[in-house]
């Protein structure tokens, strides 16, 4: 008789274990990735907003130094100074998006699977 097919005969609370053991780790492994999805849209939306403010006080810093070129010489560091602050915001959020790890997604149950196939494969040979 096939290991598991005894083991479900003789013993099947060990199974239901087992599976209500995977249904954690999955249910784990999803709100992780839930998490880090969530946290990348987060940065993505403060990014694209970073992004859009700046190019308004660029426009903004654009016009005050093309209608008062005097005025804009003595303040031209805090004409190109307000709008780099919230492209700077925008680069950094852009970086923390690419260093966020994805290919580990399920990587927790793939293993699980594997070493129960393995297992499984060592016992019907034996």
């Amino acid at each position: 008789m096939h290991p598991l097919l005894h083991l479900i005969a003789t013993k099947p609370q060990l199974l239901a274990d087992h599976a209500q053991a995977y249904g954690e780790l999955l249910t784990t492994e999803v709100a992780n990735l839930s998490t880090a999805w969530k946290r990348r849209a987060v940065l993505l939306v403060i990014a694209l907003s970073s992004l859009g403010v700046s190019c308004v006080l660029a426009g903004v810093a654009l016009m005050l130094s093309a209608l008062m070129p005097a005025a804009a010489a003595q303040a031209l560091a805090v004409l190109i100074m307000v709008p780099l602050l919230p492209l700077a915001l925008c680069v950094g959020c852009l970086f923390a998006v690419r260093s966020q790890r994805d290919g580990a997604a399920l990587e927790n149950v793939r293993q699980q699977f594997k070493a129960d196939i393995a297992m499984l494969r060592e016992a019907s040979s034996s």
